[in-house]
């Protein structure tokens, strides 16, 4: 993942400065040294990291930070803050019209996973912005693209327009938009053709696009595993293009996630989308307050949040967690955890959102973890209905039969057993703690508006 081993270096930097009473020139230089080269080797570009060390400088050798109570705490905000300033300081939306159909053009290399995102943005279109759009397949040079998007389009609900690989790409965006127009469409993304680098050929039909569609928006996929060289796409693009946004791709790649860092400052056009993987629902709008905390190791709350209500079943888990505060927990309560956990995606990503968990999430074995979780799940799904509820009657001829069904040894079964009476008795506690009045409020967090800032509190912010 990236920002792994930069977060690891910035936390260690902190760690050294946050502990001094006092905070001094000398320790504040060596604390700069060592962000500087954690960023460097981030594969943040050199000149980005020099203004962004010389910011901080200034501002944490301040004598409203050279006096306060805590210096360290006021450092990490002032990275913090810088952070948040490189990479944007609110989240840059699609800018739709009041009236008529908003137009958005897809562009970039071929390869950086422009045709995805176009239907992965069209799909957060439609259930989290209300939007009927269309998506127009515009790339003829590579006709597989036109069938990507086809079953991509499938499988959102979302409609897409195609005239073939016989038909110029001009002549498709031009009907294209047309049908929108006659269908009731409000949003249109053209999926243009992309090359292995950027051409004549390539930019002109670009161009004659552009000055046929008058798009609202043109949006630059780059791929996070470039590095440095997403600042050098995006220049060119930019250049002669003019784009108005980039949508970062494979973010959850072995990407060092430098260039992240680098694009905003160098081009100016900000990030508007960042993808997380490979599934439809894996990119989302891009917020930098919420990526800033992420780099620093702060957690994202905001982002688990909107996860859980997005992907679990709320109904489903708001009866579980009844059943477990009034003292009742069974293996179909277990079972449903599961589901739940698995809705939510990679064990250790979720992990990384939750505040101070970050560092366990990078120690642990998550293969091993989500495999002993599959071997539970399997084990618990071959027994009855009545063995799940009342677990008490399993004997060693029950036992047997379920490792069977399972697929595993009848240890693994008594391990499984052994856990679950485990996870009973700590619902019995948090139950009788919450009735003895000791357990926070959670209802107080219900609603998104209440965990605004959420995750700041812990250094102090």
């Amino acid at each position: 993942m990236p920002f792994e081993s930069l977060t690891g270096r910035l936390n260690q930097a902190f760690k050294n400065i946050t502990g001094r009473g006092k905070l001094t020139e000398k320790n504040m230089n060596d604390m700069l040294k060592e962000v500087r080269m954690s960023l460097l080797e981030a594969d943040v570009n050199y000149n980005v990291v020099k203004d962004f060390i010389s910011n901080i400088k200034v501002k944490a050798l301040g004598t409203e930070v050279m006096n306060s109570l805590n210096p360290g705490q006021m450092v990490v905000k002032i990275v913090h803050d810088e952070i948040v300033a490189l990479l944007g300081t609110s989240e840059e939306a699609i800018r739709y019209r009041e009236h008529g159909i908003t137009t958005v053009m897809m562009v970039g290399l071929q390869g950086t996973g422009k045709t995805t995102a176009a239907a992965k943005i069209a799909n957060v279109m439609v259930k989290k912005q209300n939007r009927k759009p269309l998506l127009v397949a515009c790339d003829v040079v590579r006709p597989a693209a036109i069938e990507q998007l086809k079953t991509l389009g499938d499988s959102i609900g979302v409609e897409v327009f195609t005239l073939g690989v016989e038909t110029k790409a001009l002549e498709t965006a031009q009907k294209g938009y047309a049908y929108a127009l006659e269908n009731g469409y409000d949003t249109v993304l053209f999926d243009t053709a992309g090359r292995l680098h950027i051409d004549e050929e390539l930019m002109q039909e670009l161009a004659d696009i552009k000055a046929a569609i008058h798009p609202d928006e043109i949006l630059l996929t780059v791929d996070a595993m470039t590095g440095q060289d997403i600042v050098n796409v995006a220049q060119s693009f930019h250049e002669l293009l003019d784009v108005s946004g980039l949508v970062l791709t494979k973010l959850d790649g072995d990407a060092r996630g430098g260039g992240i860092l680098s694009v905003r400052a160098i081009t100016q056009v900000p990030v508007k989308f960042v993808g997380l993987g490979e599934k439809i629902d894996d990119l989302d709008i891009f917020y930098p307050q919420r990526m800033a905390d992420r780099i620093l190791g702060m957690g994202d709350i905001m982002t688990l949040v909107e996860q859980a209500q997005e992907k679990m079943d709320l109904e489903a888990g708001e009866k579980s967690a009844k059943r477990m505060m009034s003292g009742q927990f069974t293996l179909e309560d277990m079972l449903e955890q599961f589901r739940q956990i698995k809705r939510m995606g990679s064990l250790g990503g979720m992990m990384k959102l939750i505040p101070g968990m970050g560092q366990i999430a990078s120690q642990m074995n998550e293969a091993k973890t989500e495999n002993e979780m599959k071997h539970m799940e399997a084990i618990i799904l071959s027994m009855t209905l009545e063995e799940r509820r009342d677990p008490s009657i399993l004997r060693a001829s029950r036992k047997n039969r379920i490792a069977k069904g399972a697929g595993v040894k009848v240890v693994e079964v008594n391990q499984m057993l052994n856990k679950y009476e485990k996870m009973k008795q700590m619902m019995k506690q948090v139950s009788a703690m919450a009735k003895g009045g000791k357990m926070p409020n959670m209802g107080a967090l219900k609603g998104g508006s209440k965990f605004k800032g959420f995750g700041r509190g812990r250094r102090g912010f």
